[in-house]
């Protein structure tokens, strides 16, 4: 009876503890079947922004050089005088600069940079760059999307720099004083600078847009007055240079000006188109 009881016991012992290992078994089993992978969604990228396409102010270029001069003056007068009412800078100074270093629109460096002032990389510079000849070879000069980043670095370059302060302490309306006072801080080597950019000032009247600015009444600014058809001779000058600057032939010059030969003097005025009454 005793033996009974014993087998009895031993047979539920293994029942028990293979019902248990099936239990658990089918458990583990259930634990996997029912796992769920969770997939994180990506995020949609945005799409990057296109970098902003440069801007080239087309002054045309095939043209007699007082055109090309009252084009400019035409496309930029409106911005050197906001940079007047901003900085202080006299209208007729950045426009003079500007009409001098970039050729009147149509040189290298602004064609391929939008740089109207020659103003170089220098240090701490961080926006792009070009790489253009100018007292030494392969010199690094700024680059902007758009000729009127130049303009406000311009302004920009003037106002931070130290050595520029003196220029501040001039009347707005006194263009001889800034000429002479940007050669003398060092903005450009030429020590004819400061008369270039008064000759070029006088003979297109751009201290008119000075005036303006300063709430002075002026006459009607006309960049095509025949003011800008004339030029005054320099120390240096000859036929030759200057056809070359105005792109006229030397032929041209002395049939505008009924000259027999190629003498001229410093001072004299010579008709750049014919004149009207010729």
């Amino acid at each position: 009876m005793i033996g009974r009881i014993i087998t009895l016991l031993l047979i539920c012992s293994i029942c028990f503890s293979s019902c248990k290992s099936k239990k658990v078994a089918v458990n583990h089993r259930k634990k996997h079947t029912t796992e769920r992978v969770v997939r994180v969604k990506q995020p949609i990228k945005e799409k990057e922004t296109k970098a902003e396409e440069p801007k080239v102010v087309k002054i045309p270029v095939n043209v007699p050089y007082s055109e090309r001069v009252a084009n400019y003056i035409n496309e930029f007068s409106g911005i050197a005088k906001e940079e007047m009412l901003q900085y202080g800078i006299p209208a007729s100074i950045t426009l003079a600069q500007g009409i001098l270093e970039s050729g009147a629109g149509a040189g290298e460096l602004t064609l391929k940079a939008n740089n109207h002032f020659g103003i170089k990389c220098h240090t701490g510079w961080e926006g792009d760059s070009v790489y253009h000849d100018d007292d030494e070879r392969g010199e690094c000069f700024r680059k902007y999307n758009d000729p009127k980043y130049s303009y406000r670095d311009h302004s920009l370059f003037l106002t931070q720099r130290s050595r520029y302060q003196d220029l501040f302490k001039l009347r707005k309306d006194d263009y001889k004083g800034w000429a002479k006072g940007l050669r003398k801080a060092g903005y450009a080597t030429d020590p004819k600078y400061p008369d270039k950019l008064i000759g070029i000032i006088e003979r297109y009247n751009l201290e008119a847009y000075d005036n303006e600015v300063l709430g002075r009444k002026v006459s009607n600014i006309d960049p095509d007055d025949s003011k800008i058809g004339t030029y005054s001779v320099q120390a240096g000058d000859t036929l030759y240079s200057i056809s070359k600057r105005f792109n006229v032939t030397v032929e041209t010059l002395k049939g505008y000006n009924g000259l027999r030969n190629n003498d001229i003097s410093i001072g004299q005025v010579l008709y750049l188109h014919p004149v009207k009454n010729q």
